[in-house]
């Protein structure tokens, strides 16, 4: 059982819609948020920004940054030789995955005007040009959506995260190893007006010996900013219709919560 401090708070679930794919890649938001910021910022980017995009359908108006250090020249030229050898072998027939050699063009077509990729590191202290704090990142924002996906780090720069608690109207972040970093994330909500409302379990990084998710997708809303209630919820996660495997191959992860 998870312990009872990552149980979110009762939100009505027709509040809570899901942006982005049905498998690994895509998150649950409070819809009241569209409209609430101008702003979607991007930690970890990968292949993957459909997220991005249905973020902008539904708020037009929206600028989005994305920071990944890793999205270079060379990344694409070894992920295309690797599509084309995948095709000429049969091994991408289907339509979508055939789509995927051409994942560049769709990277540049998206990546214009306002929709900015930073070849940029998150750290918690910047030591070159190469790379980017939190607090450097948001210091020109009031108030913006965050996305923080950056395989282990995140526990690195949650003392960032926690400074500008302020400009951040709703996060969502992936938290790897859970068992043992639930002191620092325990820590992290207890000094923060950021809330849970949704969350789920990334079968990706499978369970440990108690049956846990040892990752775990958390939604987060700025409860000084948009009104929430106390309560906690008694909602069963993964919710049918809403949450959907990361990995198809696997079940998804029921949670249970310490009571």
């Amino acid at each position: 059982m998870l312990p009872k401090f990552l149980k979110p708070v009762n939100v009505k679930k027709s509040n809570l819609i899901r942006l982005g794919p049905k498998k690994d890649g895509g998150y649950v938001i409070d819809k009241r948020i569209l409209g609430k910021s101008k702003t979607l910022i991007s930690c970890g980017l990968n292949d993957d920004w459909e997220f991005e995009k249905d973020f902008l359908k539904k708020n037009g108006e929206c600028s989005i940054h994305a920071f990944d250090h890793t999205i270079t020249k060379d990344f694409w030229k070894k992920r295309f030789k690797k599509d084309i050898i995948a095709l000429l072998l049969l091994k991408k027939l289907k339509f979508n995955k055939i789509l995927d050699v051409f994942k560049y063009c769709d990277y540049q077509f998206f990546f214009r005007e306002n929709k900015k990729h930073h070849l940029k590191k998150i750290v918690p202290k910047r030591k070159n040009s190469k790379q980017i704090t939190i607090t450097e990142i948001l210091k020109r924002y009031r108030t913006v959506v965050l996305k923080i996906d950056i395989e282990g780090d995140e526990y690195k720069i949650l003392k960032d995260i926690g400074k500008n608690i302020k400009k951040i109207l709703f996060l969502i972040i992936e938290l790897h190893n859970i068992n043992k970093n639930l002191r620092q994330i325990k820590n992290f909500l207890k000094n923060s007006d950021l809330k849970i409302i949704h969350i789920h379990g990334n079968n990706y990084g499978d369970v440990d010996e108690k049956g846990n998710p040892n990752v775990i997708e958390l939604s987060l809303i700025n409860s000084r900013i948009i009104k929430i209630s106390n309560s906690l919820s008694k909602k069963k996660y993964p919710i049918k219709n809403l949450d959907y495997k990361n990995l198809k191959r696997r079940n998804d992860i029921k949670i249970k919560f310490a009571r």
